[in-house]
């Protein structure tokens, strides 16, 4: 298999799951194998996402369907100015969260339903999927526990929002398996690392 010089991967997962931890190690690895790496997130990847971030996830009460289109706008601005660009420059392109946390959180969590939130996403990133989607899974219980007493206004709903989350990403996962791969977040975080690459290996990107 040719080694591929550009991928998108994406970290999805409940908030405190350890995604940042794994993109890191994701990151670091790639780079120590030659590979052009840019690290990104969602919200927050631009300057206008991170506008959008303080906005939705700090400030004052934000409706669902506002939320939702609030988080299309910050998808679709970053795809063209961030991530797209840097697939075509031949990197490899790491993200925290993507188009399937909002349909999970707005399509699942605030029942705005999953279908209408994923047309929305995908014409916002003009049908931009990724090569592989890592769903770091944890429960709701262990995310409250290891976020502590820091919560962002989506972060502070109840237990039964997060869960509807959570089996929407494994729903997801389970309906497109050649594209996604569940770890288990109560895992350690080399053997979650050891996982992802041996995923990779089989998309052609070997890494030791």
């Amino acid at each position: 298999m040719t080694r591929p010089s550009a991928l998108f991967i994406v970290f999805e997962g409940g908030d405190g799951a350890g995604k940042s931890t794994q993109v890191h190690l994701l990151a670091d690895a790639l780079r120590a194998a030659e590979y052009a790496v840019t690290v990104t997130r969602q919200p927050g990847g631009t300057a206008l996402g991170r506008s959008i971030r303080d906005l939705v996830l700090h400030g004052d009460h934000v409706s669902a369907r506002a939320e939702a289109l609030l988080f299309a706008a910050d998808k679709a601005h970053h795809v063209d100015q961030l991530i797209r660009p840097a697939l075509q420059a031949g990197e490899m392109v790491i993200c925290d969260r993507y188009t399937d946390s909002s349909v999970a959180y707005q399509g699942a969590g605030r029942a705005l339903g999953a279908d209408e939130v994923q047309s929305l996403q995908m014409w916002a990133v003009a049908d931009l999927v990724p090569d592989l989607t890592v769903i770091v899974d944890i429960s709701p219980a262990e995310g409250r526990r290891r976020r502590g007493d820091t919560h962002d206004r989506l972060e502070a709903e109840e237990d039964a929002f997060h869960a509807a989350i959570r089996a929407h990403f494994l729903a997801m996962a389970a309906a497109y398996p050649q594209r996604y791969l569940v770890v288990d977040g109560m895992a350690p975080a080399e053997h979650i690392h050891e996982a992802v690459c041996a995923r990779l290996g089989t998309l052609g990107v070997h890494l030791t």
